[in-house]
């Protein structure tokens, strides 16, 4: 049934609208009725009691602000008249991990197609990757590209060449800018795609940054460290990289991060090449092509096996939050992670200043006292050096999130904390380091999606999970980035870029669970080898954090 308020947590003073109220709407929830004093978007929050200046406001059943200005019952709340705010917390107090976990027997012996690497772990994909140790090779890189992406049969991208020329034989022949203007148009698939040449890789990637030198030493080292991620990733089969010679991220510094993470060695070709010894461009890009196409015979020889849903690791992720994330599509993200763990299997939860707010929550879930520590530790380092330049995590809403009713961080936070599900916090992990636990790792990141996604993809999730009421188009190089919708206008809307819609749970139409459900059935098909919407666009976002301020 739908409803047209929602109260999150009992302790709660505020409802959620769930569809435009216009100003006299009577609204009741527990027997309670309140009546709109104004107009109240779609998502966005009205007051369940009078608050005064400085008042507590309450969501999900922690602080996420305080009355800035009188906010009369039934009334908005706005950026006017409301202030970030958040409860302190203590590390050191009694935790509570202990958790019931959900019933997983429908998820017995569920397996998905996967590629068994020799360390143990299982990709949901085979790529080959092409990396530069310093952005001085970025140019190389595009040369490979367009050296093997097209003859391998790897090149498939929406054309839009035929609409330039129906525009520029419109113009020829005499129409006016009115009638350009009103024209449709209608793009195509380019019709020249070869059949791959190897049928087993899912693709190469070609990964481009501006790092690897100028900068701090630490920027160098924790580049070298996430494309070791990248390169011991299991979705990874082998990987060639351009260094130029004289950078700071040198060849030693990335092997050293890849035997981290290799104890027994990197058992998959790793190719890699110094400019500066080889000589030419022509001999670099000659031999790069030599070797990348005999590591590509090789990586041709895997092809999937099952393996159980335990070797599932999932980054979850969210972008382009709106009012409804934190209702629909980010607690039944949640429930997958609380079913992926009850199963075996890993789950991250990331962005740091998406955490604000929830913070005595996560540091009571923690498994002991070194866990909350470094988590504690973390977090507040981290938003010390947001205000150290003039910022702060009360910065982190972006101006389309306000728009959708997400008007203070803590607010944000508390339903972005979601995505984690109840489970105890195994881990803490600070950026780029590996999982290496089965269980909830923290992941200290920035909000910031592609970012973030980029960091949790190199500690290891081979799927992410990304929640949004917006809509973005966020993928990844190596690992399928699930698209989920908080919102059916969204996925009506954008169809083109939505994998699941969870704005049934708005609509009335599905509890949180068996969205949940359904979601999981989505990952293991997509582990097997599914296609989801970022890879058919080609979208492989790659962004390493510098661990400067960015929220």
């Amino acid at each position: 049934m739908k409803h047209l308020v929602a109260k999150i947590h009992p302790a709660d003073n505020v409802l959620v609208a769930l569809q435009d109220l216009p100003v006299g709407t009577p609204v009741t929830w527990d027997g309670t009725t309140v009546t709109t004093t104004e107009k109240i978007p779609a998502k966005h929050k009205l007051a369940l009691q009078f608050l005064a200046p400085g008042d507590p406001v309450h969501m999900y059943g922690v602080l996420v602000g305080k009355a800035a200005q009188a906010i009369g019952i039934g009334g908005l709340l706005t950026t006017a008249n409301m202030r970030h705010a958040t409860d302190s917390y203590n590390e050191h107090q009694q935790r509570r991990p202990d958790w019931t976990a959900p019933d997983v027997s429908q998820w017995a012996g569920r397996t998905f197609q996967g590629f068994h690497r020799p360390d143990g772990r299982v990709g949901t994909a085979n790529y080959w990757l092409v990396i530069p140790l310093v952005f001085c090779e970025n140019r190389n890189i595009q040369v490979l590209e367009e050296a093997l992406v097209n003859d391998l049969g790897y090149a498939r991208r929406k054309s839009y060449q035929p609409q330039t020329q129906e525009l520029i034989s419109l113009m020829q022949a005499g129409k006016t800018v009115e009638e350009i203007l009103a024209t449709d148009l209608h793009s195509a698939e380019d019709g020249h795609q070869k059949p791959r040449l190897f049928p087993n890789v899912d693709g190469i990637r070609f990964l481009q940054h501006e790092g690897g030198c100028g900068g701090i030493r630490q920027d160098a080292q924790t580049l070298c460290g996430l494309l070791a991620g990248y390169i011991t990733h299991p979705n990874v089969a082998g990987a060639t990289v351009l260094s130029l010679g004289c950078q700071n991220a040198q060849v030693s510094m990335l092997q050293d991060e890849i035997n981290k993470r290799s104890p027994g060695g990197l058992q998959k070709p790793l190719y890699i090449l110094e400019q500066q010894k080889i000589g030419t461009e022509e001999a670099l890009i000659s031999a790069a092509l030599r070797q990348t196409f005999a590591g590509l015979m090789v990586a041709n020889q895997q092809t999937r096996q099952p393996a159980p849903i335990s070797q599932l690791c999932i980054g979850l992720e969210c972008g382009g939050s709106d009012g409804f994330s934190g209702i629909s599509a980010n607690p039944a993200v949640g429930h997958v992670s609380d079913l992926l763990v009850a199963a075996g299997g890993s789950v991250i939860l990331a962005e740091f200043p998406e955490l604000c707010g929830v913070e005595q929550e996560l540091v009571d879930r923690s498994v002991d006292t070194a866990t909350a520590e470094r988590f504690s530790s973390l977090m507040k380092a981290y938003g010390d050096s947001a205000v150290a330049v003039g910022s702060g995590f009360d910065m982190n809403p972006s101006p389309g999130n306000i728009r959708d009713g997400l008007i203070t961080d803590a607010m944000k936070s508390a339903g972005a904390a979601r995505k984690g599900g109840s489970s105890p916090v195994v881990a803490v992990l600070d950026y780029p380091e590996p999982v290496t636990l089965p269980g909830l790792n923290l992941l200290c990141t920035p909000g910031n999606d592609v970012e973030s996604t980029t960091a949790e993809v190199g500690s290891g999730a081979n799927v992410v999970l990304f929640t949004t009421g917006l809509g973005t188009p966020t993928g990844n190089p190596i690992a399928p980035v699930v698209k989920i919708s908080s919102n059916t206008a969204l996925a009506r809307r954008m169809p083109d870029i939505i994998d699941v819609n969870t704005g049934t749970v708005i609509d009335g139409e599905e509890t949180i669970e068996q969205a949940a459900e359904r979601i999981l059935d989505y990952v293991i098909r997509v582990a097997s080898g599914e296609e989801v919407a970022a890879v058919r666009h080609g979208q492989t976002d790659f962004i390493p954090w510098k661990r400067g301020v960015s929220l």
